[in-house]
């Protein structure tokens, strides 16, 4: 927001809490996938515990598919409702007429600038994910390898974000925009 004279309605801050709870729950459970509980670390743990006992390839992989699925159906399911929250997000600010500031105007401080640029790379970021997302989850074609780097990548700049914008919340209550953060958390009295 430009100023703290905006007013949070009630669907605003769902919109944004809703955003970053998923984003949260995305983050964590794509970390988990990755590291671990990877396919690579649960297949170490199966075969370091289960020395003795001879497991066929075929029940190996069941055995880690039924570890990971139903993880990854959390993110999968938090998928969906994300992308949703995302673009009712951008029909609520194009309606309501809410703007950042444009990163690329003359008129725009250096403070706004910033700020601007960092919401530009948030929806970007947001839309490559996505998009690379959807993908992995319905396509899996010759280009898998490259859209799950693409999909990590546009990922890790998450925590980044999350300091960049509790920096900025900070900010803001330091300077103009006062009490900016009590009306995300509670409402405009």
């Amino acid at each position: 927001m430009r100023n703290s004279t905006k007013i949070f309605t009630p669907l605003h801050r769902g919109l944004h809490w809703g955003t970053a709870l998923l984003m949260t729950v995305l983050f964590i459970t794509g970390f988990l996938r990755i590291n671990w509980m990877g396919k690579k670390a649960i297949l170490g743990a199966i075969e370091k515990n289960m020395q003795g006992i001879d497991l066929t390839n075929e029940q190996t992989i069941v055995t880690v598919k039924s570890i990971l699925d139903p993880m990854w159906q959390w993110h999968e399911y938090a998928a969906y409702v994300f992308f949703v929250i995302i673009a009712v997000r951008i029909i609520y600010m194009l309606v309501k007429g809410i703007r950042f500031p444009n990163p690329f105007s003359a008129n725009t401080s250096a403070k706004e600038k910033f700020q601007g640029f960092i919401y530009l790379l948030f929806y970007l970021f947001v839309i490559v994910s996505s998009i690379t997302g959807a993908y992995l989850k319905w396509w899996n074609g010759d280009l898998k390898d490259t859209m799950e780097t693409i999909h990590k990548w546009a990922i890790y700049w998450f925590p980044i974000f999350i300091i960049l914008h509790f920096g900025g919340i900070w900010l803001a209550e330091k300077t103009a925009q006062k009490g900016i953060a009590s009306k995300m958390i509670g409402g405009d009295d």
